[in-house]
Parts: structure tokens; C-alpha cells; sequence
């Protein structure tokens, strides 16, 4: 067993009578235990994967930097741009001999892992960081490359053309690994799989943040409720169970409960399973906090909040791109779905609808009419048929108000696609909470105005976490203030990436 004692009290039980004489006894915790002899069937499998995947990371990392210099010396070369000039000498070695990329390597891998992007998830996607420590490096080997020889004449188109082709190169080589680690996380392979400990309630929430954010990175195989006496009592039993399972990491959600905390956590490490401890109830109001220690308290720092500043323009400049492009390659499609809707059923192409947008103001919505003409009159006599919890929105799978081609819309989310009219007005963004009609903005809470510090997108973190199948607001609207305090343009990118898969499946969708 991982815990050969429950508690203080039965510590002070299971002390020997020193006037009995003492047998020998065998702790069960040894054959589980890391410093044993067979210490490599039982090596910290976190650090193991950790490890794994930093040397995969550096080594795609080489081979792209190495591409990009092999790339721009042959585009110098073949020009004759300098040939008659003279020759170019980085630290000793000329670009034409094959041992002149290992100090470029060994000087850019080195910055990039001082850097911290070979570390933890979050940093390894901090692409303005990498382009900076690229060009950091680039500006170094000149500096040496100079000092070195100071004589001789530096190829600047070379340097140039290096520094393009190394960050294009690095970028994409970067998104293209996320990307394949995320499709084949989709399809249930390489998952982690963790325990989680805590009451129903922070499971629960820990559950639905591990499955939105880490892609299925994580398989929950199996969790313990700490308000019950019995789950206490069995904590021997527990761990046992825990690493039969084969698991690699422990949530806990209620730190405070656990008993004995610092034996459980020490005979989780000496068996080789990491532990994580969730401050589930802490909702952090900015992104990107960082836990500094003063003396044995651990503290939380904030940076500035998400999507402000240059995060808005970086956003809004993605916004207008794709927009613009799809309007562009869509535009036979738009055209077809109108006639399709003219042909079906009287009245308008599309249908705007005044909604809330950033900070409140008032916005009118563009879509394809998918409901008859009375829709809204026709609301009122169905309000009792709402099938989302609280009231807030209003949702119902055979709604009668439906035309033929606009239940076929609705579908495929087709009828959302006019809103790219929105995103390029500024009244929207690709991605971001929901803009809501004003029948159920006028059942919000006053926190949940929060959602509106943000534009409101054509598809959010709601959208391809269930859609209509979530049914209680109160969830959603934690998905919507999920995304606003960790958004990046690359969960952006996530996000429509798995609108595509969730439109074709039509999950949730009516």
C-alpha cells in the first residue's frame, strides 16, 4: 500500500511496548517506492513525458534553424550576390563548409531554452517570446561573428534572409506540432490519465475546465468524494487503487480536507505520481498569473488583462483577414442559401436582431432567416417549452417557428455565416462569448455583464464544448469567462478549429 499509516492517531497506536519484544516488521510502502531497486519500473512518468517532449521540441527546433540558414545561404549563393566580394567567417568556420551551423544552434537552442519555451504548456506557446529570442541570437552571432574577425566583411543579406527563414520556419514548424499534438489528442491518444479528489461540486468544475482547455490531454479514470466519512477512512485503499490504475498525476480540489496532507503527498512522490492541486474555487480575474512565493505563502500576481492593448489589434487584425477571405471563397455559397431561403418561405433573406455587444452598447445581428415571419410573437405562447435551466436564454429542439431550409441552416450553423458582415464593422470578432438578444440579457445576473468586456464572436468556447446540449447558463457563462481569461490567438485558432469538426458532426445542434 502507498500509506502505511492513516493518521496521527493511529501513528500513536501502532507504537511498540518497549518491554515487548519488537519484531520485525515490512513496510508495504517500499515495494511502491521509487528508491527501491526497481526504480525503472516506477520513474516519475510526468517528468518521463516532460522530458520526451522537450528533446522532440529541441529537435525539431534544430532541424528548422537549420533549414532556414541552409535556405538562405543557398539563396546567397546561387545569386552571386557577394561571391566576388569575399568571404563570410561565423566564429571559424566559412557557411561553406558543414560544420558552421553548430554554434548557430547551440547559440539559438541555448536562448530559447533560457527563455523558459521549452517548459511548461503555456510558455512553449509564447510565439512573440520565440520570435524575440530568435532575433536575439541572430543579433548575437553577428556581434561575435564581428568581434571575432573584425576584418572581414559580414553578409547582411545572408544574416536577413537567415533571420526570415529561421522565424517563418521555427513559427510554423511550432503550430504544425501543436496542431497534429491536438488532433490526436481528439482521437483519445496520448491522454494522461489523473484521479481527482475533492467534493462533487469541485470535481465537477475541474472536470469540465480539464476537458475544454487541454484537448483531451487529460483521462479522468476516477475520483473520490472528500465530504463523505468513508472516503477518509479509506485513504490506505485509495492509493493503492490509485497507482493499479496506472495513473500519472492527482488533482486535488480541496486541498484542506485532505487528511494528513503531507504524508499523502510524500508517498505520492516516492511512487512516482505528480500532484496538482486546483484552487478550484478561485475564479482569477486576468490571464497569465504567475505564484511567487514570499517566505512559505504562496502568492498570485496578474498581468495585464487579456485581449487589451496590443492583444485587441493583434485579434482584430486576424479578424478582418480571415473575414475578408472567407467572404471572398463563400460568396457562390451566400448567394445559393439566399435564393434556397426566398424560395422557401415568404419574407426577408436575413433577419437582424438587436443584441448586446462590448460594454453594453446595442448592435443589430446579421443572419439568414431561419424562422417565419411572427417568429418573435410567436415566442411569447412557447416561453413555458424552454428547455435551458434558469430562463435566461430560450432554447427548444422542434421549435414549430423553423422553416425547411432554415432547420437545414441551423444544422450546419450556416445561418450564422452573414455575421462576417459584423466582424468587419468591428461589432464582432471570429471568436468570443455570444452576443445575446435583449429578451435574455434582461435575466442576467449582475455578474454575468462580465461576458460583455469583450466583443462578442460568430463562435466561442461554448460553441464547441456542447452547444445547445449545455443547459444550464450558469455554465455556459463560465465557459464564456474561461475563454476571456486565457485567450491567445492560438486558443483562437483551437477554437475554430474545433468549430469545423463540431459543424460537421452537427452536435448540439438545433
Amino acid at each position: 500500500m502507498l500509506f502505511s499509516n492513516q493518521s496521527n492517531q493511529t501513528m500513536l497506536k501502532n507504537v511498540p511496548n518497549p518491554e515487548k519484544k519488537r519484531e520485525p516488521q515490512v513496510d508495504n510502502a517500499q515495494f511502491n517506492d521509487q528508491r527501491a531497486p526497481s526504480i525503472l519500473l516506477h520513474l516519475d512518468k510526468g517528468a518521463a513525458i516532460a522530458l520526451v517532449r522537450n528533446l522532440i521540441l529541441c529537435l525539431c527546433d534544430s532541424l528548422l534553424i537549420s533549414l532556414g540558414w541552409l535556405t538562405a545561404k543557398w539563396i546567397v549563393i546561387s545569386t552571386n550576390f557577394f561571391k566576388s566580394v569575399g568571404s563570410f567567417d561565423l566564429i571559424g568556420s566559412s557557411p561553406e563548409q558543414p560544420g558552421f551551423l553548430f554554434p548557430i544552434l547551440a547559440i539559438t537552442i541555448g536562448i530559447i531554452a533560457a527563455a523558459g519555451l521549452y517548459s511548461r504548456r503555456d510558455s512553449r506557446r509564447r510565439f512573440l517570446r520565440l520570435i524575440s529570442c530568435l532575433t536575439l541570437a541572430q543579433v548575437i552571432l553577428i556581434v561575435l561573428a564581428f568581434l571575432y574577425r573584425p576584418g572581414i566583411f559580414l553578409s547582411r543579406s545572408l544574416f536577413i534572409l537567415a533571420w526570415i527563414f529561421t522565424v517563418v520556419f521555427v513559427l510554423f514548424g511550432r503550430f504544425l506540432l501543436e496542431l497534429a499534438v491536438i488532433t490526436v489528442r481528439s482521437k483519445g491518444i496520448l491522454t494522461r490519465k489523473i484521479f481527482l479528489i475533492g467534493t462533487p461540486r469541485d470535481t465537477l468544475a475541474a472536470k469540465i475546465s480539464l476537458k475544454l482547455i487541454s484537448n483531451r490531454e487529460f483521462q479522468v479514470v476516477g475520483q473520490i468524494d472528500l465530504s463523505t466519512i468513508e472516503g477518509q477512512k479509506n485513504w490506505p485503499k485509495i492509493l493503492e487503487d490509485i497507482q493499479q490504475q496506472d495513473v500519472g498525476e492527482v488533482f486535488v480540489c480541496s486541498w484542506q480536507s485532505i487528511p494528513n496532507p503531507m504524508s499523502f503527498y510524500w508517498n505520492l512522490k516516492t511512487a512516482g505520481i505528480n500532484l496538482r492541486v486546483l484552487p478550484v474555487g478561485l475564479e482569477l480575474p486576468y490571464q497569465s498569473p504567475q505564484i511567487e512565493m514570499i517566505g512559505r505563502m504562496p502568492t498570485i500576481q496578474f498581468s495585464t488583462p487579456a485581449i487589451m492593448g496590443t492583444d485587441f489589434w493583434l485579434k482584430r487584425g486576424f479578424d478582418l483577414t480571415v473575414a475578408v477571405l472567407l467572404l471572398i471563397f463563400i460568396s457562390p455559397i451566400l448567394l445559393l442559401i439566399a435564393v434556397l431561403i426566398k424560395l422557401d418561405s415568404p419574407g426577408q433573406i436575413f433577419y437582424k436582431q438587436t443584441r448586446l455587444g462590448l460594454r453594453g452598447r446595442h448592435f443589430k445581428v446579421w443572419k439568414f432567416r431561419t424562422m417565419v415571419i411572427n417568429a418573435d410573437q410567436l415566442m411569447k405562447e412557447l416561453e413555458a417549452n424552454n428547455e435551458l435551466k434558469g430562463g435566461v436564454l430560450f432554447k427548444m429542439k422542434d421549435d414549430p417557428r423553423i422553416t425547411k431550409v432554415g432547420k437545414f441552416l441551423r444544422k450546419y450553423s450556416l445561418d450564422e455565416l452573414p455575421q462576417l458582415i459584423n466582424v468587419l464593422r468591428g461589432q464582432m470578432s471570429l471568436v468570443g462569448p455570444r452576443p445575446l438578444p435583449l429578451r435574455d440579457v434582461e435575466g442576467f445576473a449582475p455578474h454575468h455583464f462580465a461576458r460583455q468586456n469583450v466583443l462578442p464572436g460568430i463562435t466561442g468556447l461554448w460553441q464547441v464544448s456542447g452547444r445547445s446540449d449545455i443547459i444550464d447558463f450558469e455554465n455556459a457563462f463560465r465557459l464564456d469567462v474561461m475563454y476571456i481569461n486565457n485567450w491567445s490567438l492560438l486558443l483562437d485558432f483551437q477554437i475554430l478549429w474545433k468549430t469545423v469538426h463540431v459543424v460537421f458532426n452537427r452536435k448540439g445542434a438545433y
